[in-house]
């Protein structure tokens, strides 16, 4: 084959796939943070149309006009085939890889961000608020709210707002106002800053920060970049499209593998795919999530009902988590800096259709220069976690003989990182061994669900 492949403008998906038509039992109900009884996102929080896409359990949910026309500024996306890192590795494995990278702010995550930001616009909002861990969700929600004329607020994730500076330029160029977490700004903010005033920050304390200020102010609602239900519907559009691409080549993935920290990247790329293992189509398909040694939530998470925030003011969730208050240490990666995992990605692991690994940051950066000089583009640390395992994969075939074919979802550049390349290349870069003890101390303050 060629090395990529395209679709045209006409063959762009014109429907999100809701995955919860069809799983095999369904999702366990949201909890409310106080009263821990079945509930909905809170209203003063989310529009009611992402409250209804949260639920729905309809297959197939219209994407607006407006928004399509939105899409095309980047999408259809490319599905590309790594010729050269085959080669390099001598693997009879065939290996591709769909790259959200091409969109403005260089990864997949503005097809919810304008998703979101249209939903609030239609019903009269006038500001959003938001966190953000490596910026790259910051900087989509930022575009979104310029595309449709919305104020933003980003709590960005204090070690990242430090190790990746140009990220926070980024926001701050498409109008949004950036500020790092945890921050004076906020009551939480301001606790656990007199508690640690050097703390690193985490995703869980931003969620927080943001969502006091939603709470705060009639004219704001809040904006999460992963982990719900609509969210991770919202990137399907990503799936739908390597659907099409493979099948124009006549290639179905024998794996799929992708990087979790909330989920929505990866569960926008396998969900259309893992459909046909639920149903026996294709009951050998391999599905395989990748998170980071330092924040293995699914992999040395336990799975419970937790809080999807450090404040305990968004809803409660069943799902893999490290506890709502842990802080992971400060690794580059920081979109998978999350204590919890999506509800769908858990239940789908639970039920074994999708399966978990760890990996060290060290070797994941080794596997991106590689990618990176052997296909040229230099990834982000988050999808480079994906790209050490399908290496291993492929010198696995190479081995055996086996002809495999591997999906990887490359969801982002590694442009705005390259920091974190620089201690790499200089031997700076750390591994973080997984913090047991802090866990467990995290873990203690589990909400108690009946």
């Amino acid at each position: 084959m060629d090395t990529k492949v395209m679709l045209t403008e006409k063959e762009m998906p014109t429907r999100w796939y809701n995955i919860q038509a069809d799983l095999p039992e369904p999702l366990p109900p949201l909890r409310h943070p106080a009263t821990k009884e079945p509930t909905r996102l809170p209203p003063p929080l989310f529009p009611e149309a992402l409250n209804e896409q949260e639920f729905s359990k309809e297959r197939w949910i219209e994407i607006p006009e407006e928004l399509q026309e939105i899409y095309k500024l980047w999408r259809p996306t490319p599905l590309m085939r790594a010729h050269r890192l085959e080669k390099a590795l001598g693997t009879p494995a065939r290996i591709y890889y769909k790259y959200e990278g091409v969109s403005p702010a260089g990864s997949h995550k503005p097809n919810t961000a304008v998703a979101q930001a249209y939903y609030n616009k239609k019903e009269g909002v006038n500001r959003l608020t938001t966190e953000t861990g490596a910026g790259q969700w910051g900087s989509a929600l930022a575009m979104g709210c310029m595309f449709l004329g919305l104020e933003c607020k980003v709590y960005m994730v204090k070690a990242s707002y430090y190790q990746k500076p140009y990220r926070r330029v980024m926001m701050e160029t498409w109008g949004a106002k950036v500020v790092p977490s945890p921050s004076q700004e906020t009551e939480i903010g301001r606790k656990i800053l007199k508690d640690d005033p050097n703390c690193s920050g985490s995703l869980g304390i931003a969620i927080s920060e943001a969502c006091e200020e939603a709470f705060a102010r009639d004219d704001t609602k809040y904006s999460l970049g992963s982990v719900l239900n609509h969210v991770l519907m919202h990137q399907t559009i990503i799936g739908q499209e390597a659907k099409k691409q493979l099948e124009k080549i006549d290639v179905y993935p024998d794996m799929i593998v992708g990087c979790i920290g909330g989920g929505s990247n990866f569960a926008g790329l396998f969900l259309p795919f893992v459909t046909d293992k639920i149903k026996g189509k294709k009951p050998k398909l391999q599905i395989i999530c990748v998170e980071p040694q330092a924040c293995p939530t699914v992999t040395k998470g336990i799975y419970t009902w937790d809080y999807g925030d450090v404040a305990g003011l968004a809803p409660i969730a069943l799902m893999y988590t490290l506890g709502h208050s842990f802080v992971p240490p400060p690794v580059h990666a920081g979109g998978l800096r999350y204590h919890g995992m999506a509800p769908i990605i858990c239940h789908l692991h639970k039920l074994g259709f999708v399966e978990a690994r760890a990996e060290y940051q060290i070797p994941v950066f080794k596997a991106a220069v590689q990618f990176a000089r052997t296909e040229g583009i230099i990834p982000a640390p988050e999808p480079s976690h994906a790209i050490k395992v399908v290496i291993d994969e492929a010198l696995k075939c190479k081995e055996s003989g086996e002809k495999k074919d591997i999906l990887l979802a490359l969801s982002g550049h590694g442009h705005f990182d390259l920091g974190a390349y620089d201690e790499y290349l200089s031997g700076k870069l750390q591994d973080y061994e997984y913090p047991k003890e802090m866990v467990e101390k995290a873990l203690a303050d589990l909400p108690k669900v009946a």
